[in-house]
């Protein structure tokens, strides 16, 4: 065989393989590793403070994930499970991985939460429309041109807790997270534990909102 062919032949069996290697490993391969906190079908787990990733916007995950990557999320010191969360994005090697998780995440089924008992939903509807529904959407949908992350199916400890990072600086503190900025800005519209309470019992009753 001409050698010059057979190099040919040689380096275009390892395109081939290459290729082989990157289909194999799809978002929903990837996520394999996150299962024993996030679930089989990435509805979350609030005993692991692991949320409910099923059905979230795919550019919020994305950037997410990213933004755990570069530390731009999860380095803080208070932030416990974000660092925890920030050490297990290390098994996604490149972007193109990143994007294929939150892709596979995307076009899971969106999880839905029962609403607390002994919450106010006439003043968390009030509250979340007046504070929140502008960007979040009127049914906690979220909005990818406001760059807004769905809400509904969310458990309530999660987003509380993400409340209070915002509200302490411990998210979206830095320049470079623009996004997390804005919602740090955000964070003390609401006075009081129990109007925060009565907002995600509203966003809960929102149940599978699109």
């Amino acid at each position: 065989m001409n050698p010059g062919a057979g190099l040919r032949l040689l380096l275009g069996a390892c395109a081939f393989l290459a290729c082989g290697v990157a289909s194999a490993a799809s978002g929903a391969d990837l996520f394999k590793t996150c299962v024993a906190c996030h679930g089989q079908r990435a509805e979350g787990n609030a005993a692991l403070n692991a949320p409910a990733l099923a059905g979230q916007q795919a550019a919020y995950l994305q950037r997410q994930l990213q933004n755990f990557r570069t530390g731009l999320r999860g380095a803080d010191k208070g932030d416990v499970p974000g660092s925890q969360m920030r050490a297990a994005v290390t098994v996604l090697p490149d972007d193109a991985s990143v994007a294929a998780v939150a892709d596979h995440l995307a076009s899971l089924p969106k999880t839905t939460v029962v609403p607390a008992r002994g919450a106010d939903l006439r003043n968390g509807n009030n509250l979340y429309h007046g504070k929140c529904g502008a960007c979040h959407g009127g049914k906690a949908e979220g909005n990818v041109a406001l760059s807004s992350p769905r809400l509904a199916g969310l458990d309530a400890a999660y987003i509380k807790r993400q409340h209070g990072n915002f509200r302490s600086g411990v998210r979206g503190s830095r320049n470079e997270d623009r996004y997390g900025r804005q919602m740090a800005m955000m964070a003390n519209v609401l006075a009081t534990e129990q109007d925060l309470d009565d907002v995600i019992a509203y966003i809960h009753a929102q149940g599978g909102a699109k």
